[in-house]
């Protein structure tokens, strides 16, 4: 158990709320509960907003579950530690993650999968699952949780399988972009799509987790990288990404698949998609080159959304596959991909583009849904 000063007791802090769909979140003071068998209570130091956070929060196309604490992307320090918890101790630099480790499952024991049996996301689940119950309270009243992480709070509790121990070295509102989106685009393409040097890529989606394709694309030698996107000012941000030329599909009277593989001689080699749009999703498998080409989704769905193509598309030797977290291991890989920051392999800092203090925490949302922010760091000391 934890030799904190306040293991084993409730705490009481500051935590951004969302109490209904769409509707800005309100800061409370909420009950946060000590850490039960195989849980961490974790200060969180520094959290981002991430696209996923809006899509649940807008429960437009999800299942909407209120009230609720969102927020998956963050750096902080372990408070406590409940019972059976051996390879964290208070004061442990982590990373909280939205997809975990068990380290004994089938999944877990694979080379080729990262989908534990026991954490593997769950965005409509709202409590722990020792207890089938909450951490949080106000007054009594239960707040849910969000795919087990809930950053959007001063303190939090996880599961200890989703959390990674960093080098404490590593600056946290730095490499907290690490714990979801950036690491799922990077390893969507180092680990999943795997470009062979001297390929052609295409990107679609030109957010902070097609960047970070794009930025994965460009370290694998890609020598064409094509992004797609609805908002054509992203272009000249992505080219310090490695994107070498943008398609925007409102120019064209066709679909952007055969925009594609009129420009590449046939499809492309590989196709990444960022944006969670089924169209864009088809329209990736459909672009790339038949007999190798290779795509990989990304993005989260609506909930009743269906994958339509023709079975030819398939049988003419395209390989569709998906990834959450890029592949990655949370808590086996993701002290590796921090590594790589420090030894300056890997720039955090274009990723970054605002900042704003907890108390402000809604600015974030703002900048986001205007379509300026690839992620904003919020501070919760400030």
């Amino acid at each position: 158990m934890s030799s904190s000063s306040t293991a084993g007791q409730v705490i009481r802090c500051k935590a951004a709320v969302a109490w209904e769909a769409g509707k800005p979140l309100v800061m409370e003071e909420v009950e946060v509960a000590p850490p039960q068998a195989m849980e961490v209570r974790l200060k969180i130091l520094f959290t981002s907003l991430c696209r996923s956070d809006i899509c649940f929060w807008e429960a437009k196309g999800q299942t909407p579950l209120f009230p609720r604490i969102f927020g998956h992307e963050a750096g902080g320090i372990v408070e406590s530690v409940g019972e059976g918890v051996t390879d964290l101790k208070p004061g442990d630099h982590v990373l909280p993650v939205f997809i975990g480790e068990c380290k004994e499952c089938r999944h877990c024991k694979s080379e080729e999968s990262n989908m534990c049996d026991l954490l593997r996301p769950n965005t409509d689940r709202g409590v722990m699952l020792n207890d089938g119950k909450s951490r949080f309270s106000i007054n009594g009243q239960p707040i849910y949780h969000f795919v087990g992480t809930s950053t959007f709070s001063e303190y939090t509790v996880v599961h200890v399988g989703c959390v990674a121990k960093i080098n404490p070295a590593a600056p946290l509102d730095k490499v907290c972009v690490l714990s979801c989106g950036i690491s799922t685009g990077l390893g969507a393409a180092l680990n999943v799509a795997k470009p062979k040097a001297g390929s052609t890529v295409a990107v679609f989606g030109l957010g902070a987790v097609g960047l970070a394709a794009a930025e994965g694309a460009r370290i694998s030698g890609a020598s064409r990288i094509i992004g797609i996107d609805l908002n054509a000012k992203r272009f000249d941000e992505a080219k310090k990404f490695g994107v070498t030329e943008f398609v925007n599909p409102k120019d064209h009277d066709k679909p952007v698949q055969e925009v594609l593989a009129e420009m590449t001689n046939g499809g492309v080699d590989r196709s990444i998609e960022c944006t969670g749009s089924i169209n864009a999703m088809i329209s990736a498998f459909e672009c790339v080159h038949d007999g190798w080409g290779v795509a990989v989704i990304v993005g989260i769905p609506n909930k009743d959304d269906a994958f339509k193509t023709h079975p030819m598309n398939i049988l003419n030797e395209r390989t569709i596959k998906g990834t959450f977290f890029g592949n990655y291991k949370p808590r086996s890989d993701l002290p590796s991909v921090v590594e790589k920051y420090m030894n300056k392999e890997l720039e955090l800092e274009k990723f970054i583009t605002h900042e704003v203090s907890f108390s402000e925490i809604n600015k974030a949302f703002e900048y986001m849904l205007r379509g300026d922010s690839l992620r904003c760091i919020i501070r919760m000391d400030a």
